[in-house]
C-alpha cells in the first residue's frame, strides 16, 4: 500500500497547488530520530551550535522573498506579516546564538566542601546538560516563528537538543522549503543535516512521542490534538516532558472608570486586536468584561464601527473556516446573546469579522452559556457587560488557564487608586503574561518574556517564547567529590570556558 501523499492547498481557493511529499511511515520515523539521536554529539561544543543558529538565521534572511511567497501561497496571511514573522524568526535564532555564547543557561553552581556546616557539604559541581532529540510539533497559524524554524526548534538545537518536527499539514510546501535551509546551514555550520529532521502527516506525529529516543516534546495547536500527545507521552514506558500550548480565551477587564475615561479608544483598540491576523492570534481576546451603562455603551459603538470596517478574511484552511462558521452562529443563539457585528461566512472561503454581547450574569454560574468561556478561533470576541466589581470577579473566578489576561484602568486607577491593585491580584492566577492599559497580541523576543499560563494554555510552567524557552530542554546534573581531571570543563575550578557561574555562595562572572 502506497504512503498518503501530502498536498500543499491554497486558502484561498481550496484547490491543491502541489504535492510536496508523502505521509511518513512508523519506519521513517525511526530512521529520522535515530539519525537526530546519533548527530547529538555534533551539538556538544557551543561554539558549534552557536555558529550554526547565527548560520540559519543568515539563509533564512537570504531566502526571504522565496520562503514568504510560498508561505503566502499556503496560508493567505499576506506577505507583509510574513517578512514580519520571518524577521521574528531570525532574530530569535540570533538571540539564541548569543544565550548560548554567554553560557549562563548552565546555571553552573560549585560548592567546595565545607566540613563545619551542619552536615558537612562535600564537593558538589551541578550544570544543566541536554535532554536529547525533541518532538517538534509545528503550528498552523505561524509558519515561521512557532514551525519548523521557530522557537521550540531555536531552543532545543541552543539546548545542544537535535530536534525532529512534524510538519503542519496547512504549510507543507513552506516547512520543506525552510528545512532544506536549515539542512544546507548545518552543512556550512560542520554539523550533520540530520539535526534537524522533518516528517509528515498525523500518523507521524503519534509515532513520533511514542519513540523511545525521543526526550521530550514541544506543541502549539488545539487543545484536543495537544492533550492526545500529552496523554501518549505520560503513558510511555519512560514519561517524557510534554511543553504543550493548547488553546486560551485571553481575558480583558474594562474598568468602569477606564470606560468613562476612553470608552472609544478602548473599542478600537481591541477591534485592532482581535481581528489581527484574520483573529488567528493565540492571544487574540477572546472575552472582553464591559461595564454595563452608559460608558460601556460607547465602547461597544466604537468596537462596533471599527470592526465593520475591517474585510473578509481567509482562515488557514477550510476545516477552520466551517469551524469557525458552526462555531460562531452556536454562540449567537444562546439566550440574551446578541450581535452588534455578525461574524460568520462571507463568501465560500473566507469569513467576516464581528463580535457578541452578553450579560456578564450569564457567566457567572455554570449552564449553557459556559461555551462562551471557551477559545473560538477566528476573528470574534465576546463582551461581557457587567453591572458591579462582584460580577466582574464571579466571572474571573470561572476562568481556565490563559496565555495574558488585560485590564484596562483609568489615569487614577493606574497610579495607585481604585481597584487596579485587586484586579491584577485576581488576574494574575488565570494567566502567564499580564497587561495593563495595552492588548496581548505581539509577543516580543525578549528575555523576560513569558508566553504560557496555568492550563490550557499550556501542560507546563515554562515558556515557549524568550530566553528561558531554553529550560525546558535541558535537566540539571551534580557531580560529588570528583577529581578535577575527570570534572566537564564547565564546572572546573579554573572555569576554561569563561562562563558565569555561582561559587559557594558567590557569583562569579
Amino acid at each position: 500500500m502506497s504512503a498518503a501523499q501530502v498536498w500543499s492547498v491554497d486558502p484561498r481557493t481550496g484547490k491543491r497547488r502541489e504535492q510536496v511529499a508523502v505521509e511518513a511511515t512508523a519506519e521513517d520515523v525511526d530512521r529520522a530520530v535515530r539519525a537526530a539521536h546519533s548527530a547529538r554529539g555534533a551539538l556538544a561544543d557551543r561554539a558549534v551550535r552557536a555558529a550554526f543558529l547565527r548560520t540559519a538565521a543568515g539563509l533564512l534572511d537570504e531566502a526571504r522573498d522565496r520562503l514568504v511567497a510560498a508561505a503566502d501561497a499556503e496560508t493567505a496571511l499576506g506577505p507583509a506579516r510574513l517578512t514580519g514573522e520571518l524577521a521574528r524568526t531570525c532574530y530569535q535564532l540570533r538571540a539564541f546564538a548569543d544565550l548560548v555564547d554567554e553560557g549562563s543557561f548552565l546555571d553552573v553552581i560549585i560548592d567546595h566542601p565545607d566540613d563545619t556546616a551542619t552536615p558537612p557539604v562535600p564537593d558538589l559541581r551541578r550544570y544543566k546538560v541536554p535532554l536529547g532529540v525533541v518532538a517538534v510539533y509545528a503550528a498552523s497559524n505561524f509558519p515561521f516563528a512557532f514551525s519548523v524554524p521557530g522557537g521550540d526548534t531555536a531552543s532545543a538545537l541552543a539546548a545542544g537538543c537535535p530536534v525532529v518536527v512534524k510538519a503542519h499539514p496547512d504549510h507543507p510546501a513552506t516547512s520543506e522549503l525552510v528545512a532544506a535551509v536549515l539542512g544546507q546551514a548545518a552543512a556550512q555550520a560542520g554539523v550533520p543535516q540530520a539535526v534537524v529532521g522533518l516528517v509528515h502527516g498525523f500518523e507521524a506525529g503519534v509515532e513520533l512521542v511514542k519513540h523511545p529516543l525521543v526526550a521530550a516534546a514541544g506543541f502549539t495547536g488545539s487543545v484536543r490534538g495537544g492533550r492526545a500527545l500529552f496523554d501518549a507521552a505520560a503513558a510511555r514506558p519512560v514519561p517524557i516532558p510534554f511543553h504543550g500550548e493548547l488553546g486560551s480565551l485571553n481575558p480583558v477587564v474594562v474598568t468602569e472608570a477606564a470606560a468613562a475615561e476612553r470608552a472609544e479608544q478602548i473599542g478600537t483598540g481591541l477591534a485592532g486586536s482581535m481581528t489581527l491576523g484574520t483573529g488567528q492570534f493565540c492571544v487574540k481576546p477572546g472575552l472582553v468584561l464591559a461595564p454595563a451603562g452608559a460608558d460601556g455603551d460607547e465602547l461597544v459603538t466604537s468596537l462596533a464601527g471599527a470592526v465593520k470596517g475591517v474585510g473578509e478574511g481567509v482562515l488557514l484552511d477550510h476545516r477552520m473556516r466551517d469551524n469557525f462558521v458552526a462555531g460562531v452562529a452556536e454562540r449567537a443563539a444562546l439566550p440574551d446573546v446578541e450581535a452588534p457585528v455578525t461574524p460568520g461566512a462571507g463568501d465560500e472561503h473566507t469569513v467576516s469579522p464581528g463580535f457578541l454581547t452578553v450579560p456578564a450574569a450569564r457567566l457567572a454560574t455554570e449552564g449553557a452559556h459556559d461555551l462562551l468561556l471557551e477559545e473560538c478561533f477566528g476573528p470574534v470576541t465576546v463582551v461581557a457587560r457587567y453591572d458591579s466589581p462582584d460580577e466582574v470577579s464571579a466571572v474571573l473566578s470561572r476562568l481556565p488557564g490563559n496565555l495574558t489576561a488585560t485590564v484596562h484602568l483609568s489615569s487614577d486607577e493606574a497610579s495607585g487608586r481604585g481597584r487596579g491593585a485587586d484586579i491584577l491580584a485576581e488576574l494574575t492566577p488565570l494567566a502567564g503574561r499580564v497587561l495593563v492599559n495595552g492588548w496581548p497580541t505581539g509577543v516580543a523576543v525578549a528575555p523576560a518574556q513569558h508566553h504560557g499560563g496555568p492550563y490550557p494554555a499550556t501542560t507546563s510552567t515554562s515558556t515557549s517564547v524568550g530566553s528561558t524557552a531554553v529550560e525546558r530542554w535541558l535537566r540539571p546534573v551534580t557531580y560529588q567529590s570528583t577529581p578535577e581531571a575527570l570534572l566537564p570543563p564547565e564546572l572546573r575550578d579554573d572555569n576554561p570556558l569563561g562562563l558565569p557561574r555561582r561559587v559557594d555562595g558567590r557569583m562569579e562572572h
